[in-house]
């Protein structure tokens, strides 16, 4: 992405989050009130999720974001926060074995660019028992809602800078060596939301 594409693209998405409706930062306070001991957060934008932490309960919050721009943003409320802002991706994150306690995704794993490759790495440095934490839209379980998906997947992607669709993400999650130990669909209002189903799941890592 060029440096006026990634400005453009934190803009909107910060005026998106800022316009988010109270279900969905319901559920955002939900999921990620569960973590606890050592967080990691993938893409963690501009910040949404940073007032809802527990902070009594979380020891250290390390902010995962590539892109320069939300950094940016994210530097202020970071430090107010006494949390660590990152320079990395999903697929690759900076940290050792087994050393996280919860790893909080949300609405980001529809536009990492290797799936299997971010959950491999989630699974790695989570210790055995440790929670992995995920606010996402996903595949629609209804066959017909499933297939227009996968037919607006392609120009999806090229305007909503890499998002997909139609990805089942819980899927992926359990074949990547994550148990989901209790999901809830969250109910969204936005045109076209039959294909945009959003889920709150929170998953083991065995």
């Amino acid at each position: 992405m060029t440096r006026l594409g990634d400005r453009l693209f934190t803009a909107g998405y910060a005026r998106l989050v800022h316009g988010e409706s109270d279900v969905m930062r319901g559920w955002r306070r939900w999921l990620v009130g569960r973590a606890r001991g050592v967080v990691v957060e993938l893409g963690a934008g501009t910040g949404a999720n940073l007032p809802l932490y527990d902070r009594d309960a979380v020891e250290r919050l390390v902010l995962v974001e590539p892109s320069p721009a939300m950094r940016r943003r994210l530097a202020g409320p970071a430090a107010d926060a006494g949390a660590e802002v990152v320079d990395a991706t999903a697929e690759r994150l900076p940290l050792a074995d087994g050393t996280v306690d919860a790893l909080a995704a949300t609405l980001v794993l529809c536009s990492v660019p290797d799936l299997d490759r971010a959950l491999a790495e989630a699974h790695r440095v989570l210790r055995p028992g440790g929670l992995l934490l995920l606010l996402e839209h996903v595949r629609a379980a209804d066959p017909a809602h499933a297939r227009r998906q996968d037919r607006l997947d392609p120009a999806w992607r090229r305007i909503a800078q890499g998002c997909h669709p139609n990805r089942d993400t819980l899927a992926h999650a359990a074949a990547a060596g994550f148990a989901i130990v209790e999901h809830h669909p969250v109910p969204v209002t936005m045109p076209g939301a039959s294909l945009f189903p959003h889920v709150a799941a929170v998953a083991e890592r065995r």
